[in-house]
């Protein structure tokens, strides 16, 4: 069953890229659709199977893959319950991206290799999250980032396209660099990148029982010159490790790619951001879970860029005007949420807000994906406006996702959107986490939180209610999105309803009696928390006003909105106007793009010039083998010259010769 899972993705992907003229377009959907849809059911079973039965985690071979020296890497899927959650994840929403993308993407006249890349990214990500050692997780981290830019520059006429494709490529790289690197000190550390083998011998660290049988991790590491002792190298490798998450999950200074992959069309936004790519980061950290609780100060430090993020990508989304791009920076802003809980120890609550994120999610970038098809691919909200009578399916479908992004819910009771129940599980643990950073970040979370509800709710005034402003032309022509493309919005609201609720205690309860320090029987050995790791018990207990902040903040983001959106206009423009300079910095996102192209691109731009003019064309053409190829050739040419063809200059030219040659030995003779 779980090589079907993994493999189905793959052979959809192999079929549409490679005879799709040949089949057709149509039969390119169906196929890799129907692939993907198999593969989801299948991924429900597995997770109903092992997650709610006795079953210990286990490995499924594929094949050998890779030995050399002391390293020996084969290829295998780890099953675990971390493993099939994020197995339901990605092939559920995958598959309903497939079947949108159908309607979505029926105009196009490249729709085999658009589900080629589809069904080719699925397979990649599916690859990293049941990867059983580290290179194997490379394998599909790597490949993740190829499907992305890939499908982020699918339109490649569109320089625009390209030019995100490259920027996402180029940025992954930065931090997929730190990842190798922490890897290989896994590798140095551990003397195995099998993760069974580096997990058992961190938990004999953590719990100070030895392990028969166990590596364990060296006494020191030599890294840039240091000598570094245990505690020192594990460090440096989980922060080289997080270095790879904030790269591949866009936090704060690697984020800049994340907005601008919204060239892509919009299927491609909706898989990005709910189901692949960027949840590989948050799945790695939780991967790595007994490495990183050996490391409070990498813990400490992921708390902090996960605040930072959220905090810094709702500020931006407060001001964006793009429809996408106002959902992208939440997405920046939520996978902040998500890091935040992995730093204070809470991985189960991460974990959960990844799992219910997909579902709004998804929801809500395919919900603006029918806007944009039903107003004829406009995606300025400013240009929108008295959507809600015309297209009323995808509005109700937009205010289910937004109840669920803002976390609309009772506090203390079962009554809530599925982002109510994961977000506050993740600002009470904030609460009462016990590293240095965890009292900034509950702050910075609530505050993030206010941001969320006024900037989601202010797509929704914006798009769906008020006075159109459309042309007369464009709102001619609006029309609701064929049910090919409002069934996926259908399944994905019923999972941001319901999602919160029935998964609730699964993923965020705990422990007690043998089982103490792994989280529950629900988890297992999937996720690792230390003995004095009690976070998921803790947060049940916080004070009445903590488990009341978020519905207070939501709540007046939602007042706020609804006054400045429908109550009284003006007052946006007024403000912006009163406060230009405040407007602009977030408007142009902090100016970290500016700053980058200030720092590295037109360095990087005028050092490549230079190689180019004085290195390759000056230095080598002039005076490398291309100067020296000419130099020859002129004078071959001028020696030619010589071969005139008339007897008394041959015979003048031996004269000569001999005279030079008598000319030398008498010299020479004399010396």
């Amino acid at each position: 069953m779980y090589h079907a899972i993994v493999f189905l993705p793959l052979i959809g992907a192999l079929v549409a890229g490679l005879f799709g003229r040949s089949l057709g377009a149509k039969a390119s959907e169906y196929i890799t659709s129907g692939l993907m849809v198999v593969a989801a059911i299948l991924s429900w079973i597995a997770f109903l199977t092992f997650s709610f039965s006795d079953s210990e985690a286990f490995t499924v071979p594929v094949m050998r893959w890779i030995q050399s020296g002391g390293l020996d890497v084969g290829w295998a899927f780890r099953i675990d319950t971390l493993t099939v959650v994020m197995l339901i994840v990605v092939n559920t929403v995958s598959s309903l991206v497939h079947i949108y993308s159908i309607g979505y993407m029926h105009h196009d006249p490249h729709r085999p290799r658009f589900f080629a890349y589809l069904s080719l990214f699925t397979f990649a990500m599916l690859m990293l999250v049941t990867s059983d050692n580290l290179v194997q997780m490379f394998f599909g981290w790597e490949g993740v980032g190829l499907a992305s830019y890939l499908l982020i520059g699918f339109w490649y006429k569109k320089p625009s396209a390209n030019a995100a494709a490259m920027k996402a490529f180029i940025v992954n790289r930065v931090g997929d660099f730190g990842f190798a690197l922490g890897i290989f000190g896994v590798f140095v550390l551990f003397g195995s990148v099998n993760l069974e083998t580096v997990f058992a011998s961190a938990a004999a660290d953590l719990t100070g029982e030895g392990a028969e049988g166990v590596a364990q991790a060296g006494n020191v590491m030599n890294f840039l010159g240091y000598q570094l002792d245990k505690a020192h190298a594990l460090t440096v490798v989980c922060l080289l490790l997080f270095m790879g998450a904030m790269g591949k999950s866009a936090q704060f200074l690697l984020h800049t790619w994340l907005p601008d992959a919204m060239e892509g069309p919009t299927p491609v936004s909706a898989l990005i951001h709910a189901a692949t790519m960027v949840t590989a980061g948050v799945f790695m950290v939780a991967r790595m879970s007994p490495l990183f609780e050996l490391s409070p100060t990498a813990l400490t430090f992921v708390t902090m860029i996960g605040a930072i993020t959220a905090f810094f990508a709702a500020t931006v989304g407060l001001v964006q005007n793009d429809i996408k791009r106002v959902i992208a920076y939440s997405t920046c802003s939520q996978l902040g949420y998500m890091f935040v809980a992995l730093g204070v120890g809470a991985y189960g609550a991460g974990i959960f807000h990844l799992f219910t994120h997909a579902f709004f999610k998804a929801l809500l970038f395919l919900g603006a994906g029918s806007v944009i098809h039903a107003v004829s691919d406009e995606q300025d909200m400013r240009k929108m406006g008295g959507l809600r009578k015309h297209i009323p399916l995808t509005y109700w479908m937009m205010i289910i996702g937004t109840l669920a992004l803002t976390g609309v819910g009772i506090p203390g009771t079962y009554i809530g959107t599925a982002g109510f129940f994961s977000k506050d599980a993740i600002i009470e643990s904030a609460y009462v986490g016990n590293n240095a950073a965890a009292g900034v970040a509950f702050a910075l979370l609530v505050i993030a939180a206010l941001f969320t509800s006024f900037y989601s709710w202010r797509l929704i005034f914006m798009t769906f209610h008020g006075k159109p402003r459309a042309s007369a032309d464009v709102m001619h022509h609006v029309h609701e999105s064929p049910q090919v493309m409002l069934v996926p919005l259908y399944i994905l609201a019923a999972g941001a309803l319901l999602a919160g609720v029935l998964f609730y205690g699964a993923f965020t309860g705990h422990a007690e009696g043998e089982h103490a320090g792994w989280y529950n029987e629900f988890w297992r050995t999937a996720l690792f928390a230390g003995p004095d790791n009690r976070i998921l018990e803790e947060f049940h207990d916080v004070p009445l006003l903590v488990k009341w902040s978020p519905f207070i903040a939501m709540a007046i983001g939602l007042v706020t909105a609804w006054y400045f959106y429908i109550r009284s206009p003006q007052t946006p423009r007024n403000l912006a106007a009163q406060h230009e300079g405040l407007y602009k910095f977030l408007l142009n996102k902090w100016y970290f793009d500016e700053l980058y192209d200030f720092l590295f691109v037109r360095p990087a731009m005028r050092l490549g010039r230079f190689l180019w003019k004085r290195g390759d064309g000056w230095l080598i053409d002039g005076f490398g083998p291309d100067g020296v190829a000419s130099r020859v050739l002129q004078t071959t040419g001028r020696v030619v010259k010589l071969q005139s063809g008339y007897l008394y200059h041959y015979a003048f030219a031996m004269l000569i010769g001999v005279a030079a040659l008598v000319t030398w030995m008498i010299l020479g003779g004399a010396v």
